[in-house]
């Protein structure tokens, strides 16, 4: 505004303005401050009452996956709660602006019902418990580590330290493999021998091997069979039984030593091989 346009009897209405309405002013400047401070204050409260909350839970031994869904969940109503009482303090009716909250949620709602599948489905996840932090699962068309059960996603760690979030409503509605689950995993493995070599001496270098590990779980008895007559190999099963921690170190372990031993007793391992016939033509 050009101040050459800031008569007197303009400066003398805004005056006049103001003084008349000095406890207006001074009423909505208080409510502006007291919203203020109920934010910044607020905020910080549920801050502080989440992490206590998260540190009770964790204290009294409760798993991981549940104390932080239930840690977000009171994080996100108690903020809503704050910022309600913070639009109150400046003068909003917050009954009805609580009724209009809730026919736009039911709005949203509407619009994102993939979310609200999400949250359901992460309060199934928690509450049937087919995993916990730190299971190794198969889930989505992915694995890796649960690191936590979110409102909306599950958190996943691969073995090369990758994050993957996954919708909960993807983990719950495809099968769930957990396999942590149990302390115990039969270890499969599929040896292929030539047809030529000693199904006793191999199937007896392949007990030495089982029975020198002590990971190797005495019950239930390891199994060793033919399983197979191949196109170019007898196929013959190693079953054992190991503790899940020891599964991949005994795995690659096993792999190796059964390669060497029947390598040091002529066993042979076939691998693919294709003839290639010549035909001599007589066309020119």
């Amino acid at each position: 505004m050009d101040t050459n346009t800031l008569t007197p009897e303009v400066i003398n209405q805004a005056q006049s303005w103001i003084i008349n309405n000095q406890s207006l002013l001074l009423s909505y400047g208080v409510n502006i401050v007291a919203a203020i401070i109920t934010l910044t204050i607020g905020f910080m409260l549920v801050r502080t009452l989440t992490n206590g909350v998260n540190s009770l839970l964790k204290k009294r031994n409760v798993d991981n996956t549940i104390s932080d869904f239930i840690t977000s969940m009171i994080k996100y109503a108690l903020l809503a709660f704050v910022i309600i009482a913070a639009l109150g303090r400046v003068g909003v009716q917050t009954a009805s602006f609580v009724a209009i909250i809730g026919a736009a949620g039911l709005a949203v709602g509407l619009a994102l019902q993939g979310s609200l599948s999400n949250f359901a489905a992460g309060v199934m996840l928690i509450g049937f418990r087919f995993f916990k932090a730190g299971d190794y699962i198969e889930a989505a068309g992915t694995a890796g580590t649960v690191r936590s059960v979110q409102i909306f996603t599950t958190i996943l760690m691969t073995a090369d330290n990758r994050m993957i979030v996954v919708p909960n409503a993807k983990i719950l509605n495809d099968k769930i493999i957990n396999v942590s689950r149990e302390k115990t995993r039969r270890l499969d493995l599929e040896i292929g021998v030539s047809y030529s070599a000693d199904l006793k001496l191999t199937k007896e270098v392949l007990e030495r091997i089982i029975n020198e590990d002590p990971r190797v779980l005495p019950e239930p008895a390891p199994r060793i069979a033919v399983s197979n007559l191949g196109a170019s190999s007898v196929d013959i099963i190693v079953r054992p039984w190991v503790n899940a921690t020891d599964y991949w170190a005994l795995k690659f372990d096993l792999l190796e030593k059964i390669k060497n031993e029947l390598d040091a007793n002529n066993i042979g391992i076939p691998f693919p091989q294709m003839d290639v016939h010549l035909i001599k033509s007589d066309v020119a």
